[in-house]
């Protein structure tokens, strides 16, 4: 079966702190909006355990009687919408899923914002940790202000402007992050053990998700094209890119996935089919185990040799792409296991205006890999140290495909072996090839 279009997306993390807030690592389904519609407290109540009921993933509601949760916020008086919207993430909470939550009217309307690629903010991706509860960053977005103040992924945020984060719903912390352009806030992250702090001043991000670069090598001119987030405009620029590659007859790739923590899954099966020409791209099974796949069409755009840069802040639509092209054998990966976040969620918007995100599926690589909680491996680790990392992902991109980035002069090594490779399948079947023997 084809993978409809449904409106699915695809996001590496809970949140993106912009002033923004887009869902992790899920498939996100846009239901029929009932905006506008005059709702009691308790009316949104059930209309979230609707939507549980009828969608989540697991048909055990995690061990939970969701018959009973039904009738215990049901039979309870809400003075106020907020009570009620206080009910739901309690609500919510019994199911012990962080990927799927409440929005109130705000936060519903700046992660609508947030998947067109308009943000605002410190430009940080966070999720609440599924073992340790604790508001971790999955990566900062490049150029960013939490980029350039030296946040990196997998640092635990344990404060905000002094506040602690123990216990604190992602929503929560989200809140406490976002805020007007030119204002401050304080984080305090636990990097390696140890605690450090940073001042970061929010700011209106404009975010470009490909950029390419070129490198002279002894097999001739690669492509480094480096891609940030799936957003709306990324599979447009990723095709501009690779067309400029084509018109300089480059003789191969370094996709880089580095710090990409996802977006759009429209984006990354859009992409997959730039680089493969057959083969599946991925299948999401929901809690019916209706499996729906979807498929290279053969309109890639190139054949050329293709590595893949991956780490631990690669996660959801970035592991999609990279499993596509691991499975397919269309490239090599390298770099570090990347995040480990394979689950589709479906984005709900509710009649007052709040919304919600619900777990609906999960997702697997061409060859029926689950890498929720495991991550994608690299064919050829690359490991980085704590310095190493921050030298390349924080402050200056310009680091980035330097003599400092062991990781991707490793790829290009790699990428020359394949150039080669590539090279003599050809000249052995070529004619000319074929009558000197």
């Amino acid at each position: 079966m084809a993978l409809t279009k449904r409106g699915l997306v695809v996001v590496g993390t809970t949140a993106v702190l912009a002033t923004a807030v887009t869902l992790a690592g899920a498939g996100i389904r846009f239901s029929k909006s009932l905006a506008g519609l005059q709702q009691s407290p308790k009316e949104v109540i059930d209309e979230v355990w609707q939507v549980i009921n009828q969608d989540y993933v697991d048909a055990t509601f995690n061990g939970n009687d969701w018959q009973a949760v039904r009738k215990q916020y049901l039979n309870r008086e809400y003075t106020s919408r907020e009570d009620a919207y206080k009910a739901v993430q309690a609500m919510l909470k019994k199911l012990d899923d962080p990927y799927t939550r409440f929005m109130n009217p705000e936060q519903f309307k700046s992660m609508q914002i947030d998947t067109s690629g308009e943000l605002t903010g410190v430009g940080i991706t966070i999720t609440q940790d599924e073992k340790t509860k604790k508001i971790t960053v999955v990566s900062p977005i490049e150029e960013s202000p939490a980029f350039k103040a030296g946040i990196l992924a997998k640092d635990v945020i344990t404060q905000i402007d002094g506040k602690s984060t123990q216990g604190m719903d992602v929503n929560d912390a989200v809140g406490l992050i976002r805020g007007t352009a030119g204002t401050q806030v304080k984080l305090t992250v636990l990097r390696n053990n140890k605690p450090l702090n940073f001042k970061i001043t929010r700011a209106q991000i404009e975010i470009h998700p490909v950029r390419a670069s070129y490198r002279k090598t002894n097999m001739g001119e690669v492509a480094h094209i480096r891609l940030i987030q799936f957003s709306a405009n990324a599979a447009t620029e990723m095709r501009q890119a690779i067309q400029t590659a084509n018109q300089r007859n480059v003789a191969g790739f370094v996709l880089d996935l580095r710090t990409n923590p996802g977006g759009l899954l429209s984006s990354s099966t859009e992409i997959a089919r730039m680089w493969l020409k057959k083969g599946t791209i991925v299948s999401v099974v929901d809690r019916q185990g209706t499996r729906e796949r979807s498929q290279a069409r053969r309109n890639n755009l190139t054949d050329k040799p293709l590595v893949v840069l991956v780490d631990e802040g690669s996660a959801s639509a970035s592991e999609i792409l990279a499993g596509a092209l691991q499975d397919n054998k269309r490239a090599v990966l390298v770099g570090n296991k990347t995040f480990g976040k394979g689950l589709v969620q479906s984005v709900h918007p509710l009649g007052d205006g709040s919304g919600m995100a619900v777990t609906i599926a999960k997702y697997f690589t061409p060859k029926g890999r689950d890498i929720n909680h495991k991550g994608i491996a690299p064919d050829i680790p690359v490991k980085l140290t704590t310095a190493q990392r921050e030298k390349l992902f924080t402050g200056n991109s310009n680091a980035l495909c330097s003599t400092a980035d062991l990781q991707c002069v490793k790829a290009l090594d790699v990428l020359g072996e394949r150039i080669a490779a590539q090279r003599g399948n050809q000249a052995q079947s070529s004619p000319s090839a074929a009558s000197k023997n």
